[in-house]
């Protein structure tokens, strides 16, 4: 459970960012205010998405899509590695998720980012901090190229 904070297109909504593991590949996301009113709440099992309710005022296909592909690396569990490398004392895996690339940065073992790169430039950066017991403690989501910042801080 984390306390979330999501600026979307001009928007901030602040709340209970709720992940729960039903399966292996089975997972449902549900993010509230503090009161307990759903602004959305999504369903994952394996490839399947389903979207069981989500705010009218972002109801927004782009933004649904942008949410699932997110929360999709998020709670992604097994990765197949196209390419590995050395940067300095860091290890990079080169990843495939869908279509898209990815670039998941480890340090010391731990992962600290990982970056959605597309046509050369990075498209979203998922940084992770205060891990603990291989969770992280601390989330940040920010696309580069439009308005969209989650912050997700364990309570």
């Amino acid at each position: 459970m984390y306390k979330a904070n999501i600026e979307a297109f001009g928007n901030s909504f602040g709340g209970i960012f709720i992940v729960k593991k039903l399966g292996e590949d089975h997972h449902r996301i549900a993010f509230t205010t503090e009161m307990g009113n759903k602004i959305f709440d999504f369903t994952f099992q394996g490839e399947d998405f389903k979207v069981n309710y989500i705010l009218k005022r972002m109801d927004k296909k782009v933004l649904i899509n942008i949410l699932k592909n997110d929360f999709g690396v998020l709670i992604r569990q097994h990765l197949s590695t196209e390419k590995a490398f050395r940067k300095e004392s860091n290890i990079i895996y080169k990843t495939k998720i869908g279509n898209k690339k990815y670039y998941h940065l480890l340090s010391e073992e731990r992962l600290e980012k990982v970056i959605r790169a597309g046509r050369g430039k990075e498209k979203v950066e998922f940084t992770f901090s205060e891990i603990k017991d291989n969770i992280a403690r601390h989330i940040q989501i920010l696309h580069k190229n439009f308005d969209l910042k989650i912050v997700l801080k364990a309570i």
